[in-house]
């Protein structure tokens, strides 16, 4: 019979290890500072708009809820001063969520710049600033910080925290729920204590530093922020900031179950006080694991958005999954490094127990996939579509690692090789004093008679090897007897190739956490589509009394050049003689020169029009008619022909209500 070589799944730990931390490194430093679930759909007045008089107020619309704070809008003047009064003014009604700040009186012609930050809803920093001119447009001395939110050291140092605490909760939940439902024994072997103890501690120190570093995350984006400790006050005030405290207090909670796990339930010998104490572990540890993974749920993209009530628990369910496999795998790639040995019986336990907890990912992975995307396109045009897509694929190729692994696991099964069992102590003695005579420890080395024997003088040996000898010689004889039952464990290739293929899936484990990481921090696909559909428009048609028809109008008239952007305003935007301006964009929103352009108006409820209107070119990218008369109140059709050659044009139309 042929014995079965183990795979070359990888040569070394180490290799692994250095292979999987570059790919986690080029993941990070390729993340673009976290987009959030929220974001910008219109504003009053429009980003490049010209009104003829100072409006009262700014207004800001979003796709989702914000946290405003006193300074989260800024109105600058051209000079940079402040022109607003710094009034936070809640506009939502209904579905739609917007907010505005109150307008200083008097405000002369010029550049005003609108720069503002908040906080969406799912806990992520969002930042952003446009310009609107009174009068006409101006220089402006207006400079604004080119770092994005949650960007520079402290974006970066978050960012590394939150993936140190996933990493830590999945090696706590899952090494805990490893030893309990796989390998009982495995609570007394040492290094798997300290494995899950190390989870708890990496959670912990990266819940605390996230704790510490949110407020100049979300706020100044200075590292010396960390130690103010009003920004702090303010932190455990928001809702992320209670979700990170409540964290801090189930760890509590959770150490306190560890302590029970590795210290009355591993030193319990009697079946039934064991099994009814593993059930009350099982229990309460499960209500403390989902409790730490819903402060995830709470505070990030679960929380809104569609459907939160379904979402957050299938989020809970699908952070316990990744927890119970990842983790559990953590922890048996330990165990198989470094404990004696690892009863087969335990590794298909735990095979079992990763399929459910795959099939679990699947079918909560598939409806966050529906409800974070909802679209074919934007799964392959938006940047989480594609994170969303390389994480499918490292799901598809840890899966067919595991099921190498679990073909090992078959062969233990079948072949099952005897290990040696621990020896005796006095049979231990033996092993190392022939461990030692192997390793070349002889006479010369150790003395020519044994402890007990009598020496040529009569006196026994053994009074005459001092202590730092003794201790000497007990360090090698262990060594030695360690040595030999890793060799003899090492020779079971069957055993061999179980190990390297779990290095493997552990490997492909850490660059996985680290893209799921990024996508928690990346606008969801289903948001971004939706804020490019708006176009930056405020929502519905309605023009404001008192206030320009301002919307923009993507065109594509199908030849070179022939893609970009109108930018129309209307202004006062009501009954009678109305200023017109037109911008003519490229799709990266640079100026764009066109050969005509041309607008008709017309209001088919009265039968009036169509209204040519042909402005006046002013410059590249802009035009503009003074004087349009618009007679009637009611709902205009605003048609624009761009021509962008001899013979490539379009038309493109929007309706507004003039008042």
């Amino acid at each position: 019979m042929t014995t079965p070589t183990a795979p070359r799944l990888g040569t070394a730990l180490a290799r692994l290890l250095v292979l999987a931390a570059a790919l986690l490194g080029v993941l990070l430093a390729g993340a673009a500072p976290a987009s959030a679930h929220a974001a910008l759909t219109g504003s009053d007045p429009q980003d490049g708009a010209v009104v003829a008089t100072a409006p009262k107020e700014v207004g800001l619309t979003f796709s989702e809820q914000v946290a405003m704070s006193a300074d989260s809008i800024r109105v600058l003047d051209p000079s940079g001063r402040r022109a607003d009064t710094g009034e936070i003014i809640d506009l939502c009604s209904g579905a739609v969520v917007k907010y505005g700040v109150a307008l200083r009186a008097g405000l002369p012609d010029g550049t005003y710049t609108v720069a503002w930050q908040t906080v969406s809803a799912d806990s992520h920093p969002i930042a952003g600033a446009f310009t609107f001119s009174i009068g006409a447009p101006s220089a402006t001395s207006v400079a604004l910080p080119e770092q994005a939110a949650g960007g520079g050291v402290v974006g970066a140092l978050y960012g590394i925290a939150r993936y140190l605490s996933y990493a830590g909760f999945a090696v706590l939940v899952g090494g805990g729920a490893f030893v309990l439902l796989c390998w009982p024994r495995g609570a007394g072997v040492r290094p798997v204590q300290q494995t899950v103890v190390r989870g708890w501690l990496t959670l912990t120190g990266a819940t605390l530093v996230m704790l510490l570093l949110r407020g100049p995350y979300t706020g100044s984006g200075k590292l010396a922020d960390v130690f103010d400790l009003a920004g702090l006050q303010a932190v455990l005030q928001t809702k992320t900031g209670a979700a990170l405290t409540s964290r801090l207090l189930l760890l509590g909670a959770a150490a306190l179950f560890v302590a029970v796990l590795f210290g009355a339930y591993a030193r319990r010998t009697d079946p039934k006080e064991r099994k009814d104490l593993a059930f009350g572990l099982g229990l309460g540890g499960t209500v403390v694991a989902a409790g730490i993974a819903g402060t995830w749920a709470l505070a990030e993209h679960a929380s809104t958005g569609i459907q939160p009530g379904i979402a957050m628990p299938v989020d809970i369910l699908h952070l316990l999954a990744v927890a119970t496999w990842l983790g559990g795998l953590t922890t048996l790639l330990v165990a198989l490094y470094r404990a004696p040995s690892v009863e087969r019986a335990a590794v298909e336990r735990f095979s079992r127990v990763a399929f459910v907890s795959v099939a679990v990912l699947v079918a909560t992975g598939i409806y966050q996939s529906w409800r974070q995307v909802g679209s074919w396109s934007a799964l392959t045009g938006t940047r989480y579509g594609q994170l969303l897509l390389v994480k499918i694929g490292l799901m598809a190729v840890l899966v067919g690692i595991a099921w190498i692994s679990r073909r090992w696991t078959q062969r233990l099964a079948e072949r099952a090789p005897a290990l040696p069992e621990p020896e005796p102590e006095g049979a231990e003695k033996d092993l190392a004093d022939e461990g030692l005579e192997d390793a070349g420890l002889e006479d010369e080395d150790t003395g020519d008679d044994r402890p007990g024997d009598a020496g040529a003088d009569g006196t026994d040996a053994s009074e005459e090897i001092a202590p730092e000898r003794a201790a000497q010689l007990a360090r090698q004889r262990a060594a030695v007897a360690t040595a030999r039952r890793k060799k003899a464990r090492d020779a079971d290739p069957e055993r061999t190739g179980l190990r390297r293929s779990v290095l493997t899936e552990a490997a492909v484990a850490v660059v996985l956490l680290a893209v799921t990481t990024v996508l928690t921090s990346t606008e969801p696909g289903r948001t971004e589509e939706e804020a490019a559909r708006t176009g930056g428009t405020t929502a519905g048609s309605t023009a404001v009394p008192d206030r320009p028809v301002d919307f923009r109008l993507p065109f594509d008239t199908g030849g070179v050049d022939g893609e970009g952007v109108v930018r129309l305003s209307l202004d006062p935007g009501r009954t009678g003689a109305n200023a017109l301006h037109l911008f003519v964009e490229r799709p990266n929103g640079k100026p764009l020169d066109v050969p005509e352009i041309k607008v008709n108006l017309t209001l088919e409820e009265k039968g009036v029009g169509p209204l040519p209107v042909a402005p006046d070119r002013i410059q590249t990218g802009h035009w503009s008619a003074s004087g349009v008369q618009l007679p009637l109140p009611g709902e205009w059709r605003i048609q624009v022909t761009v021509r962008t050659s001899e013979i490539d044009q379009t038309t493109i139309e929007k309706n507004v209500k003039i008042g």
